[in-house]
């Protein structure tokens, strides 16, 4: 009878996740690995192949588990033009605040692997077209219905441009924190999203990065 696991899949590979993240791939050996899950290497070749299966399968898991749910709770909670400011500005905040630097996991690993790796490019391909398509251009598409965004707005155009920003932004973040180019990504977020007719005001989103104390609303998982 095959010796039953002492430890959860889920478990080593959350663990294997946050060493990839803080320390990209080709800088996480198979001793970082085993040391930070807690299993022997038998145990990770067994269970999940080589240090790249692993991988693959954690990059796999973060879409799942962050990337996704933190992205579902701001379209649940917000309004679309307030869900699409309010996620740079939490993220803008956290950085600030000295949290949130280590980047984007999945952002990370494309400029670390894709150029070279076609299996990884497809994963982050897949990624970035459903910021693009199922978050940013929808939360345009629902704005422009309701009102709330400008109809001089062009979803497309605009949704790849807030893709770029926000790749720009959790770039920065582990470069140049610096509160003048948070500013001003924050900024441009603003003047691609004009509101429409049932929006008296523009939503302040630069008021976070110019005021200490400002309360953030919890996500449902960190900012990616």
């Amino acid at each position: 009878m095959a010796r039953k696991k002492q430890f959860g899949i889920n478990d080593v590979m959350h663990k294997a996740m946050v060493a990839f993240w803080n320390h990209g791939y080709n800088a996480t050996s198979l001793q970082v690995l085993v040391e930070c899950m807690g299993i022997n290497r038998a145990s990770l070749y067994n269970t999940f192949g080589d240090k790249y299966s692993l991988f693959i399968e954690t990059l796999h898991s973060y879409r799942l588990v962050y990337l996704n749910p933190f992205f579902a709770e701001k379209m649940k909670v917000y309004s679309p033009r307030e869900a699409i400011l309010t996620l740079f500005e939490e993220i803008s905040a956290r950085v600030l605040k000295g949290e949130e630097q280590n980047g984007c996991f999945m952002i990370n690993t494309a400029l670390e692997l894709s150029p070279h790796d076609e299996k990884v490019a497809k994963i982050v391909s897949q990624s970035f077209a459903y910021i693009e398509k199922n978050v940013f251009r929808k939360m345009i598409e629902r704005g422009q219905a309701s009102g709330e965004i400008s109809k001089s707005v062009v979803p497309i155009a605009t949704a790849r441009a807030l893709l770029s920003l926000f790749i720009g932004l959790r770039v920065l973040s582990r470069s140049r924190p610096e509160k003048a180019l948070l500013h001003s990504i924050a900024n441009q977020v603003e003047r691609l999203l004009p509101p429409g007719d049932t929006v008296a005001l523009p939503h302040p989103i630069s008021h976070t990065l110019k005021s200490q104390g400002h309360k953030i609303q919890p996500s449902a998982a960190r900012a990616l």
